[in-house]
């Protein structure tokens, strides 16, 4: 999709082309995961590679799981060594278990890094090659395999996007793997399925989510599809997140902050990201900071950047949690100092130098998140300097 003008209005006079393409069914509610195996059967699967982590099966999740495709009648091999922030190493593990047990159909159960990975390897499954082959849009030249995405986490919203992101595992650079065919065919929403989630997890994702929200409003491939995608994941979003850290059994604002993160997810689907996204990724390489909690100490400040360009943008959603009017001159700063106070409210870090980042580095940091392909999408131009002078910024904020 692409913008063809540089208003944020919703008049009808500055309305930019856009080509909305959804791939994905959504199944929300309560106890939606015991139809797994009637949608898997719908879709003709019956050999079913389960793609998810250890920590997923801990909880109790990749059972009910397999339980529903067994009594679905279908044959499940289960696939549960995917790391966190897959590489291509995690990927060719699970290619091996494809292929020895020929299947013809993913679930993928977990996180964004389940997601991620199950995407990958039906890169590798039906295309062939090496994932780096698939690194950027489009690669696939053949037919995939459908993939039932079933998140027990509101962050990613990988569940509604056509991307894999795999790190590679000699380099450690992280690759953007993206190809319609390989969106998620149905995505089941079960908010029960997120009340496992520990508290630093919650914060984590749920800030995650709230940046997709954020940056995909403003970003340059904005249009109005995805701006509405957007505004819907705030409102859901960003009320619900202290409640879910303060209550963390409250099922209802639970099912808002999944089906938040899934709608953010597809806002990036439709349009793109910010430098906010830009500046964690080197943060994470480093200095092993969540990504979840880079997100945090850099969106307030990419957002007070930001607002010399789309101060009434943010004024809208600043206004839609009573924080300002929306056309306050002064929105950004007022929306920047509404995240940090989500931030405070679970108790995760505001600055960098809590994680031992040295400013000496700065400079390195900042040469890296240059490269990274979401900052290009920023609603202000980014390059070293600037990017240097934000990281300088969330130091000892």
């Amino acid at each position: 999709m692409t913008q063809s003008n540089s208003s944020i209005g919703t008049d009808a006079r500055t309305l930019s082309h856009f080509d909305f393409d959804p791939r994905t069914r959504v199944v929300f509610g309560e106890g939606t995961v015991h139809r797994l195996g009637e949608l898997v059967r719908e879709l003709g699967g019956q050999k079913v590679l389960l793609v998810t982590d250890p920590g997923i099966e801990q909880a109790g999740h990749t059972d009910r799981c397999l339980d529903a495709l067994h009594s679905a009648g279908l044959l499940p091999t289960l696939f549960d060594d995917v790391t966190p922030n897959p590489t291509t190493d995690d990927v060719e593990r699970g290619l091996a278990v494809a292929k020895s047990a020929q299947i013809d159909f993913f679930v993928a159960v977990g996180g964004g890094s389940a997601m991620d990975c199950a995407k990958g390897i039906n890169f590798l499954y039906t295309n062939g090659g090496r994932i780096q082959d698939y690194w950027g849009i489009g690669k696939a030249t053949k037919p995939m395999l459908p993939l039932i995405a079933v998140p027990t986490t509101s962050g990613t919203g990988s569940e509604a996007q056509s991307f894999a992101l795999i790190a590679d595992a000699t380099s450690h650079r992280k690759m953007a793997c993206g190809d319609k065919k390989a969106a998620c065919r149905v995505a089941i929403l079960d908010p029960e399925l997120t009340l496992s989630m520990p508290p630093g997890v919650t914060s984590a994702t749920g800030i995650d989510a709230i940046s997709h929200a954020v940056e995909s409003y403003v970003c340059t491939k904005r249009n109005p599809v995805s701006q509405m995608f957007s505004r819907r994941a705030w409102r859901l979003l960003a009320p619900n997140f202290a409640e879910v850290i303060a209550r963390p059994n409250n099922v209802a604002a639970r099912g808002a902050m999944l089906l938040g993160a899934h709608l953010a997810g597809a806002a990036i689907e439709n349009s793109m990201l910010g430098a906010t996204h830009a500046l964690a990724n080197p943060l994470t390489a480093h200095y092993g900071i969540t990504h979840g909690s880079a997100i945090g100490i850099m969106l307030p400040h990419v957002v007070r950047y930001n607002a010399l360009v789309v101060n009434s943008a943010y004024g809208e959603l600043a206004a839609d949690l009573g924080w300002c009017a929306a056309d306050d001159p002064a929105a950004g700063e007022h929306l920047a100092n509404l995240l940090r106070n989500l931030v405070e409210q679970s108790g995760a870090p505001c600055d960098l130098q809590s994680f031992g980042v040295e400013r000496d580095r700065l400079h390195m940091l900042a040469e890296e998140a240059a490269e990274q392909w979401t900052g290009k999408t920023n609603p202000r131009p980014v390059d070293v300097e600037s990017l240097e002078e934000l990281y300088r910024c969330a130091l000892s904020s």
